[in-house]
């Protein structure tokens, strides 16, 4: 715990240094919002590929400070405290510049920040409806992914909203199984190009659809590594591919995502009546050992790894608001020269009480169905959380 404080203590101290050496060099400089998220947590019993364990714990806790630098770019910074295995981590979520007057409607942001791949992973998982990401998040995303990389945007001068970016990563937590640490990774692992799109339906409603692709230069497994993985299980090692907080579970070569979400509040004011409905459908391939020339095509001949989910919560009242949301995920765990199939099904409903914007308590109930699935069986999970927000935050996402 003494090393956890000493390093708190320089992430502090960082942040003061950064504030008091830019004010005095731009006395304009606008003031920095700083805010700390804190989210804790009782749960019954633990779920496939989530950070949640049983009993009492923390949840994504963090700390940010943002603010315009100067009238051509503004930054972010978020350090986030968890629990993991039994220990304290403190991490850096954001530490990223952006631009703010590029002509033409473009922007570039670099430093280490949330991908915006799909609908939910650019967005805090402090602000979600539910305790954790969907399934096919916590296989493919690793819950919510962030690097360390650059992005370039273009907002299109459009009547509806349309907007494209294309990003480069270094896709560490991205990359697959490695048992001994022998394997040549590409340095630069991660690279996406994604579309988005909405507008509004009457005065109540609005939605927004999006389209991404991801390729993972470092996502396709090899066999020797995975049949000296199958070896050590069984003399009764133990699995340390994916330990590590974030990473992906199940990775491949290529990533599509379809995503949607539809907004609804009487005369478009959100504060004491709304529903939102939401979506995501994600389909990944090339993830089997590449073939050999003396290798049969059938040894390796499996289907894409998928996964989904559908959503709805509704604000039923300013305090109050309720949600269902259902989702599937099928992978492909590799054993020797084959691969066996597996499927996650939850069911899960919310109910949360809002005393303000910045206090949210929330009771879940989870039904999860597993088939083979890293030894998961049908069980129920209970979860109450809390998730309380201190000081200046910024507006959410769409």
């Amino acid at each position: 715990m003494t090393v956890l404080n000493n390093r708190i203590t320089c992430v502090a101290a960082a942040c003061a240094l950064f504030s008091t050496s830019a004010f005095a060099q731009d006395p304009s400089l606008t003031n920095p919002a700083i805010s700390a998220v804190l989210d804790g947590y009782y749960q019954n019993t633990e779920r496939p590929m989530a950070e949640r364990v049983e009993g009492f714990g923390l949840g994504h806790t963090e700390l940010a400070m943002s603010a315009n630098i100067d009238d051509m770019f503004y930054g972010k910074l978020t350090a986030v405290v968890e629990m993991h295995d039994g220990e304290t981590e403190l991490g850096l979520e954001e530490a990223f510049i952006q631009t703010l007057a590029m002509p033409g409607g473009f922007s570039v942001r670099a430093g280490r920040f949330l991908s915006d791949v799909g609908y939910l992973n650019n967005q805090h998982v402090h602000t979600d409806a539910f305790s954790d990401r969907p399934a096919a998040y916590r296989a493919f995303l690793g819950s919510h992914y962030f690097d360390d990389g650059v992005r370039l945007t273009y907002v299109a001068p459009t009547d509806i909203y349309w907007a494209m970016g294309i990003e480069a990563f270094k896709g560490d937590s991205m990359r697959a199984a490695d048992e001994h640490g022998e394997r040549e990774f590409e340095e630069l692992g991660i690279y996406t190009a994604y579309t988005k799109f909405g507008g509004d339906i009457g005065a109540n409603g609005s939605w927004q659809a999006g389209l991404s692709y991801m390729r993972n230069e470092n996502g396709r497994l090899t066999a020797d590594e995975h049949e000296e993985h199958d070896e050590h299980e069984e003399a009764g090692g133990d699995d340390h591919g994916h330990e590590h907080s974030h990473s992906a579970n199940y990775t491949g070569e290529n990533t599509y995502i379809a995503d949607f979400v539809y907004k609804w509040a009487p005369n478009g004011n959100y504060k004491y009546q709304h529903l939102t409905v939401s979506g995501e459908y994600f389909k990944v391939t090339d993830f089997a050992p590449a073939l050999h020339a003396d290798e049969h095509e059938s040894e390796h001949s499996v289907d894409d790894q998928q996964g989904w989910y559908l959503s709805g919560v509704y604000q039923f009242s300013p305090k109050w608001s309720a949600g269902l949301r259902y989702g599937e995920v099928d992978t492909q765990e590799m054993h020797g020269d084959h691969f066996d199939s597996q499927k996650l099904k939850e069911s899960e409903i919310s109910l949360a009480w809002h005393h303000s914007h910045f206090s949210t308590v929330r009771l879940q109930y989870t039904n999860q169905k597993g088939t083979n699935f890293d030894g998961i069986e049908d069980d129920n999970v209970i979860t109450l959380q809390y998730v309380m927000t201190l000081g200046a935050h910024g507006a959410h996402q769409f």
